[in-house]
């Protein structure tokens, strides 16, 4: 909207290069904001019980930290591209993004669900981000991790693909 596109189109960079640099600098500001949002919790723990909070599975973190910041800066890339006005950025956000994550079990386990909305929180891709963070903090999950993995890895795919498109489709003609 302010014209900063022009500033990528005269560098010397593919797609491919510019995806993964907005990407991973959506990867770095997750990535503090989950360690402060870390460091907070655990200083409140300590204080309310005393108790030093320990992350009981960290390979699982660190992999659904690094796939979930790839996956929304590559959903960010394709939906900055895709809309004309900042209304329709926060469509997505108000309208996809906001159901899914109340379908993704962010609040309460899944098993509360009514039946039909387990069944839907299934085919809910963030369910399986959601869950492979706090399997990784916690050691608790609703999914089982290897599909969570497989289809956080898919979605990625998918994600990654999509803003390369948009991309292409967008702006970037030439390539």
């Amino acid at each position: 909207f302010t014209g900063e596109i022009e500033e990528l189109k005269v560098l010397p960079l593919t797609v491919n290069q510019i995806i993964m640099a907005m990407s991973l600098a959506s990867v770095v500001r997750g990535a503090l904001v989950a360690l402060v949002t870390f460091v907070v919790g655990c200083l409140v723990l300590y204080w309310q019980t005393g108790e030093i909070m320990s992350v009981a599975h960290p390979v699982y973190l660190i992999y659904f930290i690094l796939v979930g910041g790839l996956v929304f800066g590559c959903l960010g890339i394709s939906v900055a591209f895709w809309a004309k006005n900042f209304d329709q950025i926060s469509a997505v956000g108000s309208f996809v993004l906001l159901p899914l994550t109340y379908l993704g079990g962010v609040f309460i386990s899944i098993d509360h669900f009514h039946p039909v909305w387990q069944k839907v929180a299934l085919a809910n891709p963030l369910l399986y981000l959601i869950n492979g963070l706090r399997y990784g903090l916690l050691g608790v999950s609703d999914v089982d991790m290897s599909v969570a993995v497989l289809i956080s890895a898919v979605g990625l795919l998918i994600f990654y693909s999509l803003a390369r498109w948009s991309l292409k489709q967008g702006s970037f003609t030439r390539w």
